[in-house]
């Protein structure tokens, strides 16, 4: 027979699949949890949330607050990185239950003292569990409870307060039910906020034609940090591949000197664990990781599963390759896009194990070697969601610090299941997100549904493999405008520079793909150039690191507004003692004016009452004391970052 159990648990939230996936936090971050807890008949119930962390013994709990309706809710803490379980226990408490009964027949003066004689019974329950004060006061209680002469004294302590306090400190858990536990998985502080950039290493020469090195990225370090990037990801740093090796703009016929694609992986100078000769050296590489970190950087590689027909893994295991009838082998195709200089690993092999082995050996190596904490994944959604599952999870066991991004342009559930095996952050559709519908509609999405508990969105207005239309020829307004809303609408934010700052743009006709793309060939930059973009990108981060309501993005509000081109969103922390209004300019060509109104109750002001804001950007400090309040917004400069001061 089944164990005996009065008390119902119901739509425990968060969770996500009925507890098949885990959700995320940072440290430090709280886990609000609801429940519906509810039994038969009219007893009093209680009920707790317990958690651990992987690593404790022991639960810990906290009491769920009843809210109406059979409803209750708790929160916890925590405090460390990796796994914590959490569930909900309730149970009937007959000592609050008596408790409440005694008052009852007290108000309507019937005499309790068959009842009193019952509360000495829930009284020595406890004695044992109490301290020195306590069992002092319960004893007291209980000769009053059994004396005829303290019959009043008896009622008064029956109904205290202190002894109800008592009571639920030291809950008797009669018939308790526990929920199924759930997941929750906590990462270091940067998987919830960071700012990215991206740049080719072999773009970073200062001398035109020439090949750059890590060592010219190294010179390059101390405009990152000033610019207030704290991540700076490359792509693939690997041999580049001769066999098939793709020309510029694309071609299918490679020149001399042509230097192909990075994400063409491997060649006869190595394959995964190797490093392109012309960049440098395994020891270049870890001191250009040693010196970005001194400088508050963290390198990012790129986690590409993918080889050249002439990288070592065809050779030495043909099996993890899908080969054809006539004796060729299949290459990635994405129709109508073809790559011929890219073999697809075959996750189907017979021999899929030692596969999967030999993927996670790739990572374990650059974690291990050279000190890598944060990843890029190539086109995860190509490759089977449980090896994803598999390999974060193995790979976080022993580094937990270490942080993936996945890099997945696809349809909404691939991208959800993405996140829910366990990557870190996510690509996103903000880069054709553009009106104001689509930008509130997308970002309620994000922060109001399940989604908030498990997929943490990094937003690139470009990418290398994304030249998104609106950003094809078009003004520096634009650029400052996507730039600002990424940086504040998410937490997570990176660029593929210098492209952007420089607001290069030329297109391939009628594709949203870069005209004479670094993906395959030299690009030569000047390094030092600095414009008005870059003057504002170093503006903007600097608020993002100063304002913690930024460096979240679920807790978001949109404002009113009376012009369909102006957006306005107000940001805050969690205890509120940071918050910002942002208000953007849509219109990257004309000025535009309207009214906003300010979230006076959100932020606990009356109308009339003066709040004062001051411009992070501009510098520029407003008076306001009314609900609705009046902005204009020119191109130059089309946005407010406002700082609240109440």
């Amino acid at each position: 027979m089944p164990d005996q159990k009065r008390v119902v648990i119901e739509n425990i939230l968060p969770q996500l699949d009925g507890g098949i996936h885990f959700i995320k936090r940072v440290v430090g971050e709280k886990v609000h949890i609801t429940a519906d807890v509810f039994s038969d008949g009219h007893d009093i119930i209680e009920c707790c949330v317990k958690y651990k962390h992987s690593r404790d013994k022991n639960f810990r709990e906290e009491r769920m607050k009843p809210k109406g309706n059979d409803f209750w809710e708790a929160e916890f803490t925590v405090e460390k990185q990796g796994f914590y379980t959490y569930l909900v226990e309730g149970w009937v408490d007959y000592a609050l239950n008596w408790q409440h009964g005694i008052e009852r027949k007290i108000e309507d003066h019937q005499h309790v003292k068959s009842e009193l004689l019952e509360g000495i019974e829930y009284i020595d329950a406890i004695l044992p569990k109490a301290n020195k004060e306590e069992k002092k006061y319960l004893n007291d209680l209980k000769k009053d409870f059994a004396s005829e002469e303290a019959y009043e004294s008896a009622v008064k302590g029956a109904a205290s307060a202190e002894l109800r306090d008592i009571f639920k400190k030291y809950p008797e858990k009669f018939l308790a039910n526990q929920s199924d536990e759930l997941k929750v998985y906590v990462d270091r502080e940067k998987a919830r906020f960071s700012t990215w950039y991206e740049f080719f290493p072999r773009s970073a020469s200062r001398e035109e034609g020439k090949h750059g090195t890590f060592k010219d990225c190294e010179l390059l370090l101390p405009r990152i940090v000033e610019m207030g990037f704290d991540t700076l990801y490359f792509p693939p740093v690997h041999p580049i591949g001769e066999v098939n090796r793709k020309g510029k703009n694309n071609t299918t016929e490679a020149f001399e000197g042509d230097v192909g694609s990075p994400w063409g992986i491997g060649s006869k100078d190595g394959g995964h664990k190797s490093i392109h000769p012309e960049l440098g050296t395994v020891e270049d590489f870890k001191s250009l990781v040693k010196k970005a970190k001194e400088m508050g950087l963290e390198i990012a590689m790129d986690y590409a599963l993918q080889a050249a027909p002439d990288h070592p893994y065809v050779k030495e295991h043909p099996q993890w390759f899908k080969w054809r009838p006539d004796g060729t082998v299949q290459y990635a195709e994405n129709p109508p896009k073809k790559y011929q200089d890219i073999l697809p690993i075959y996750f189907e092999s017979e021999e899929w194990k030692k596969l999967w082995d030999e993927l996670y050996d790739i990572m374990r190596f650059w974690i291990e070697e050279c000190g890598i904490n944060v990843f890029r994944v190539d086109n995860p959604h190509t490759k089977p969601f449980y090896f994803w599952g598999w390999l974060i999870e193995k790979v976080k066991s022993k580094h937990s610090d270490v942080l993936f991004l996945s890099e997945a342009f696809t349809r909404p559930k691939v991208m959800q299941q993405l996140a829910k095996q366990g990557f870190t952050q996510s690509y996103t559709y903000y880069t054709w997100r553009n009106t104001k519908n689509e930008l509130i509609e997308y970002m309620t999405e994000l922060t109001q549904t399940d989604m908030k508990e498990y997929f943490r969105p990094n937003f690139w207005p470009n990418t290398p493999d994304i030249n998104p239309y609106p950003l094809q020829g078009s003004n520096e307004a634009t650029y400052l405008m996507r730039y600002f809303m990424a940086a504040t609408l998410s937490s997570n934010i990176g660029i593929y520079g210098p492209v952007f700052e420089q607001m290069v743009s030329d297109a391939v006709p009628g594709k949203e793909e870069y005209l004479d793309s670094e993906k395959y060939q030299l690009r030569f930059w000047d390094w030092e150039k600095e414009n008005k973009l870059t003057n504002v990108i170093k503006k903007v981060n600097l608020a993002r690191k100063g304002c913690e309501s930024l460096q979240q993005t679920n807790n978001l509000q949109f404002c009113e507004t009376d012009n369909e081109m102006l957006l306005a969103y107000y940001k805050y922390n969690d205890d509120r003692t940071d918050e910002t209004l942002m208000i953007v300019n849509l219109d990257s060509y004309y000025s535009k004016q309207g009214w906003i109104k300010v979230p006076l109750q959100e932020l606990g002001i009356r109308e009339g009452h003066q709040l004062r804001v001051s411009d992070l950007v501009t510098g520029s400090s407003y008076v306001w004391d009314k609900e609705w309040c009046f902005v204009e917004l020119h191109p130059a400069l089309p946005f407010h970052l406002f700082k609240i001061n109440k």
